[in-house]
């Protein structure tokens, strides 16, 4: 009925779900909602403009997908768990990571990695090379957004004037490259971002990517048929960890939480 914005409504889940801006392994997650970073203008009114919102990141595409069944088929031999994804949609260093060019995230981010910045080409330097990484390129990334990437420029731009390293091919890192499509105005790129989560086509299929989520798709036969399981240590409340008696295995487990991140409660 339009009487709340997708964004508003993101948010409230989030909540419901345990998720707040006060705990960076609980962050508020958002979902990739665009596919095309290399356009010179955006359509949103064309459906291949769009990620498949029924998917998780992990089958954005056919080959990935197929891989990702493999694995969880085959149980790799150093997996102690059935899985599909051993790494997780959300995490602290994943938030650090995105907001690594503000205050005090810059600090949350040196102190995950051990004191320093990342090796730059592995730093948040690109949204397109982001969405290719998590959708396509990186069996090992499989993240989404947080809801910044809908209301906040100033985190895609360098302006305390962090020293972020050099990548490879000579490149400095500085402000975040944007799509084409925001003429390297993050102010562009925030205002068309937020205007795509906010059309038609995410509207009509948002409640896909919901149940993925928040919802039935989460865990048993439901994720495994959409290919979205993750390591069971990452379902929080499915872990008790107070039968757990061995302190060594507890912390072994915490410390698993604390890196790759924990799925949402189930609203």
């Amino acid at each position: 009925k339009r009487e709340i914005s997708n964004f508003d409504y993101l948010m409230y889940l989030n909540t419901l779900a345990g998720r707040s801006y006060n705990d960076h392994m609980q962050y508020p997650v958002f979902p990739w909602v665009l596919a095309d970073y290399h356009s010179e203008t955006l359509n949103l009114s064309n459906p291949h403009t769009f990620r498949d919102l029924s998917k998780p990141m992990g089958a954005q595409t056919v080959e990935r997908k197929r891989k990702f069944i493999q694995r969880y088929n085959e149980v790799e031999k150093n997996l102690s768990a059935q899985c599909h994804y051993c790494t997780h949609y959300s995490s602290a260093i994943i938030v650090a990571s995105y907001l690594v060019r503000m205050e005090p995230f810059t600090q949350t981010f040196c102190s995950l990695q051990g004191g320093s910045f990342d090796v730059a080409d592995r730093m948040f330097h690109s949204v397109k090379s982001t969405w290719e990484s998590a959708s396509r390129d990186n069996m090992s990334d499989v993240r989404e957004l947080i809801p910044e990437f809908f209301y906040l420029p100033e985190f895609l731009t360098n302006e305390n004037h962090f020293e972020l390293g050099c990548m490879q091919d000579g490149t400095v890192l500085g402000d975040v490259q944007l799509p084409p499509w925001a003429d390297g105005d993050p102010h562009k790129f925030i205002l068309l971002h937020r205007q795509a989560l906010e059309s038609d086509y995410v509207s009509a299929h948002l409640h896909h990517w919901i149940d993925l989520i928040f919802g039935h798709k989460q865990h048993g036969s439901a994720a495994v048929e959409a290919v979205n399981t993750y390591h069971p240590y990452f379902y929080g409340d499915k872990m008790d960890l107070n039968n757990i008696k061995d302190p060594l295995i507890k912390s072994t487990i915490l410390g698993f939480i604390s890196n790759f991140g924990q799925i949402p409660k189930q609203v």
